[in-house]
């Protein structure tokens, strides 16, 4: 089994380029209204989808906030050029860097152009 979260975002390619830059993945997909987030590894990591594309009726409601309740969490390699890019991307930081004793790891927590809130992880017992 493998996860494949999907967002609704407000604006898909500008959204696509943010986490590109952010998570130094690739578009698989591409486009205005849908996008596919692809890791070096060829994995699917994340999708994208435009709010007002309708093919999917359960995907919630543009008015309210987003992400209540979830965390886009990412274990990602080479926390430190993970923590650089956010950085440079001028991404508002909630918290970190910093250790998490209890994973074992280290993690920056952002929000991303949309509201939702990205957790960046190191790997276990890269502190």
């Amino acid at each position: 089994m493998q996860p494949q979260p999907l967002i609704a975002v407000n604006d898909v390619p500008a959204s696509s380029q943010w986490y590109q830059r952010l998570l130094n993945c690739q578009s698989g997909h591409g486009g205005d209204e849908y996008e596919r987030l692809i890791a070096d590894s060829g994995e699917l990591i994340l999708q994208l989808h435009h709010w007002d594309a309708h093919e999917h009726p359960y995907m919630g409601d543009p008015e309210l906030p987003r992400g209540n309740g979830v965390l886009l969490w990412f274990r990602v390699e080479g926390f430190e050029d993970a923590v650089a890019r956010a950085n440079a991307m001028s991404a508002q930081v909630l918290d970190g860097p910093m250790v998490n004793p209890n994973a074992n790891h280290r993690e920056i927590w952002i929000k991303d152009p949309d509201g939702y809130v990205v957790v960046l992880a190191g790997a276990t017992g890269d502190l």
